[in-house]
């Protein structure tokens, strides 16, 4: 989830209390990788995200847009991964391992890697962060991403580790980008992660964290040791974290827009913003709207009422109303344009009357549903569809939408709810299907306690079919074991896409250049110039 926090202390919980002192002696980049254009050599880069900069910025547990697009500016993986295509590169490793199959992967650091406070990166920092997210008894994110294929991570001399597998797992390379290099010298410390969460962030990429004021900004340098593969090319940036539509698309735009590039652009904008000389393009792929109900809570433990739910929405009126055409109704967990793609058994068509047959087929009569939904300002769009819909077929409906902070914090403490209207998109992890599938679902899933779900049978049967598919070394047959229980995925509807949606990114082309719109929010802009 893109607007979120995961854990229970993901949320809102102010600025970070102690940064590591050295950060403040380090100096702003070398001219030789900053093209200062323009403007001179204080020229600052500002940017305008849609999303909240107070989730989570530790890199192990962290869903959050702003804090994973910022993390990928100040963090390097031993390999990362291009945000476009997500092959994967050398970062701080030398190369990429040439047999893929192979059940050990070797890595030797970059000579002279060093971190944002001075010290040098080495095999000792790998292994720490490796070892958090493989610890059984410590909860990340990141755990779900590798628990089920990676064995151990070792260090062979100060300089290169080795990665023991599971199996033979391919996909695995394009994750490393997800284990961000940290510290062990600064995030072994008592508290440290803790600190992570609020705002800490002290990697080895290009750019260091200067400043961090949670619901305002957090602005960055470029790190003048950074001998990477993506050196820094402005001498500053400020993320401004503007969540309301109207005035961050008021900051992009007009002859005196303070800031030269903003993510997360409504879709009534596009055209204003194209007739005023900015480019505005899109980026489609896993972005969705979901619906994740409360199985505990009468009367969708039923499978009949979820399913009534589903088929009740116009999701093509949706489609032209809310998202101006900028999105295609689900017919799978899965968008269409994702290489495992393929139609699910059970598509979720609008069929009020077979929505009314359901309902009466499990009993359910004068039902009243409040959607407790986030304040994501496409989401928001969306909203007045399912409500209309599900009013229509004799559903009361109640709307309440909050702060993505919010919503979450009150998933955390396990409150009671009936169903939540949220935002995905774990294309910010990555495109394989397996991936994607495991971010939602499986035994020991974060989402899977949200929704009270993992205990019932059927979910059983669902994570044993998944961990078959995992470990299948045939492609062509794991793609196909994926498919069948993506059929399962969408029969049960416990948490389901509605629609999948485009993503627009706008910025201005006399400023700027090597802009690519990214299909999950954030901005990347490793590649970027000014002009």
């Amino acid at each position: 989830m893109h607007r979120r926090t995961f854990l229970k202390h993901t949320g809102a919980l102010g600025a970070a209390s102690a940064f590591s002192a050295s950060l403040s002696a380090c100096s702003w980049g070398p001219p030789s990788t900053i093209d200062t254009g323009r403007g001179g050599k204080d020229r600052t880069l500002t940017a305008v995200i849609g999303y909240g900069n107070d989730g989570s910025w530790d890199p192990t547990q962290t869903a959050s847009a702003f804090c994973m697009a910022a993390n990928n500016h100040v963090y390097e993986g031993l390999l990362d991964t291009d945000p476009i295509s997500r092959e994967p590169y050398a970062a701080l490793a030398t190369e990429v391992p040439t047999d893929l199959r192979a059940t050990t992967w070797r890595f030797t650091l970059r000579e002279g890697a060093t971190f944002h406070d001075g010290e040098p990166v080495t095999a000792d920092d790998v292994v720490f962060v490796f070892d958090r997210i493989l610890d059984p008894r410590t909860q990340t994110l990141a755990k779900g991403f590798f628990a089920s294929w990676l064995k151990e991570v070792r260090k062979v001399d100060a300089r290169t580790v080795e990665l023991v597998l599971a199996f033979p797992f391919p996909e695995g390379a394009a994750r490393l980008t997800i284990a961000k290099i940290m510290p062990k010298h600064v995030f072994s410390r008592p508290g440290a992660w803790d600190e992570a969460i609020r705002g800490l962030a002290v990697g080895s990429g290009p750019y260091r964290q200067t400043a961090h004021h949670p619901k305002s900004n957090t602005t960055f340098a470029a790190f003048e040791q950074y001998n990477g593969p993506r050196p820094p090319a402005f001498r500053r940036m400020n993320w401004l974290t503007i969540v309301d539509a109207a005035p961050r698309v008021a900051r992009v735009s007009g002859a005196s827009a303070g800031a030269q590039i903003a993510d997360n652009i409504p879709y009534a904008d596009i055209e204003q913003l194209r007739s005023g000389g900015l480019a505005v393009a899109g980026g489609a792929g896993m972005n969705n709207l979901f619906l994740m109900f409360n199985t505990r809570h009468k009367p969708f433990d039923d499978v009949r009422v979820r399913q009534a739910l589903h088929y009740a929405i116009d999701t093509e009126k949706m489609v032209r109303v809310a998202l101006k055409g900028h999105g295609k109704p689900s017919s799978s967990f899965l968008n269409e344009g994702n290489p495992a793609y393929r139609r699910a058994r059970t598509v979720y068509g609008h069929d009020p009357e077979k929505a009314r047959a359901l309902l009466k087929a499990a009993g359910v009569s004068g039902l009243r549903v409040d959607v407790l939904a986030v304040n994501v300002s496409w989401i928001v769009d969306c909203l007045p569809t399912i409500k209309a819909s599900w009013d229509a077929i004799g559903v009361r409906t109640t709307l309440s939408p909050q702060e993505t902070t919010a919503v979450f914090t009150k998933m955390d403490q396990k409150r009671d709810y009936q169903v939540v209207a949220a935002a995905s998109n774990p294309n910010q992890f990555g495109l394989d299907a397996d991936l994607i599938m495991h971010y939602n679902y499986g035994p020991a899933n974060l989402w899977m306690g949200y929704t009270r779900w993992a205990d019932d049978p059927v979910a059983k049967r669902l994570f044993a079919d998944m961990d078959r598919a995992t470990r299948e070394p045939d492609p062509e047959r794991k793609r196909a074991m994926i498919q069948d229980y993506i059929d399962i995925v969408a029969e049960q509807a416990v948490l389901y896409p509605v629609v999948h949606n485009e993503l627009m990114t706008a910025w201005d082309p006399r400023r700027l250049r090597g802009i690519r719109a990214q299909p999950y929010p954030g901005i990347n802009l490793l590649r970027a110039t000014w002009v």
